[in-house]
């Protein structure tokens, strides 16, 4: 009896590259450029600043564009992958961060950059959308180890060209520095050229004429998009704010940096674990718990103790996010189709960073206004308590086509 074809919806467990090695190439090259247009600019920014002359309002734009795009292009997507189906899709996406990252590259002024840089995070955008359903149709049996496969190869994707932005730029110059990036994506659109969806793509993805998931009238799409946005909102205000607080308390900066590469690195940690805790779990919430105790005795710690035990305190600030890769998982754990899982990454993705957008401005303003770092993490207080609520409904055992 022939064995079943990959992109069947038996969770039959099989060898893992049995049958799709070209797909589980294609979505470890695609995780990997889902973070690259953002970590090689940002350790660049200052020097841009002096190249075309742009102060602080635009950094912080340029700072908005990723969470802006990402949110778009998540709301968006699910329509895009119905209409030319997944590989297409991520083709797409491989194919626009590739002409933002060489564009950006090739620019001679500042909306040259910022052009530039919009197209490269529409690309991903819609990749972050793509990848965890490609898992769903391609590895149903093996969802927790793809999945934490992905996750840490995107991981690593989000630190290497934030280390290599500052020594490439100074050993070859800025253009080269932000270029290089898309030879990466450029590649990754080989193994997707040549993927092409067998027999039961009508069972497994999402097809044109395939009719639209209601996403946005369950209780888990909103349980999963408020989870992930809070992670994502707390996440990107630290990664902002972190040096600024440590240096105000009496840090270095140089220690400050330090600080956000050591909460920056503990994402692969979380990366390696929780898929394959949550695929073992039947409720992930004690989990979630964890993280939430980590965050507040990590905010504590910042607020009124920031240089008594900052590896500490950064430590467990590191750890609190773990809600991110349990959110990536839940996914494709909380649908039964390719198409769920890419209705619902699409709603997640695009409801939660619109939440993350804000997270930083409003953490500064609260700092401008109040003169103090107790305002920014009360409201950060409250994020993590709306987290841990949303979670609350999204890990509960269900089903996304049980609520339609």
């Amino acid at each position: 009896m022939p064995s079943p074809s990959p992109l069947a919806g038996s969770t039959a467990r099989r060898p893992l590259l049995h049958g799709r090695l070209l797909a589980f190439a294609a979505i470890l090259v695609a995780a990997f450029n889902l973070r690259t247009a953002v970590t090689s600019l940002t350790p660049l920014l200052e020097q841009l600043g002096q190249v075309f002359g742009f102060g602080a309002t635009m950094t912080g734009v340029l700072g908005m564009v990723p969470t802006a795009a990402f949110a778009l292009f998540g709301v968006s997507t699910p329509a895009l992958a119905r209409r030319i189906g997944l590989e297409r899709t991520a083709l797409l996406a491989m194919a626009l961060a590739t002409a933002g990252l060489l564009a950006r590259s090739l620019a001679g002024s500042t909306g040259g950059l910022l052009v530039g840089s919009a197209i490269a995070l529409a690309g991903m955008g819609i990749g972050n959308v793509v990848v965890p359903p490609m898992v769903k149709r391609y590895f149903p049996d093996r969802v927790g180890t793809v999945s934490t496969l992905y996750i840490t190869v995107l991981q690593v994707g989000t630190m290497l060209p934030a280390l290599l932005a500052v020594p490439l730029a100074d050993a070859a110059g800025w253009r080269v520095s932000l270029g290089v990036w898309a030879l990466i994506s450029a590649f990754a659109m080989l193994p997707l050229v040549w993927l092409k969806p067998g027999a039961h793509a009508a069972q497994t993805a999402a097809t044109p004429g395939a009719p639209a998931l209601q996403v946005w009238r369950t209780p888990l799409g909103w349980g999963l998009a408020l989870m992930f946005g809070m992670t994502s909102l707390v996440s990107y205000s630290m990664f902002t704010w972190l040096p600024r607080l440590l240096v105000d308390a009496g840090a270095t900066p140089a220690f400050g940096g330090a600080m956000v590469a050591l909460f920056s690195a503990l994402g692969l940690v979380s990366a390696l674990t929780m898929p394959a805790i949550a695929v073992r779990v039947r409720n992930p919430f004690p989990i979630v718990l964890l993280c939430f105790i980590c965050l507040m005795c990590a905010f504590a710690g910042l607020l009124w103790a920031p240089l008594k035990a900052p590896l500490l305190w950064v430590a467990l600030l590191g750890l609190g996010p773990s809600t991110f890769p349990l959110a990536l998982t839940l996914i494709n754990l909380r649908t039964r189709t390719a198409a769920g899982s890419s209705a619902l990454s699409g709603f997640m993705q695009g409801v939660g960073y619109s939440f993350s957008c804000v997270g930083p401005l409003l953490f500064g303003l609260l700092h401008a206004w109040s003169g103090t770092w107790a305002g920014p993490f009360a409201f950060l207080v409250l994020c993590s308590v709306i987290l841990l609520t949303a979670s609350w409904v999204a890990c509960k055992p269900q089903k996304l086509e049980d609520q339609q």
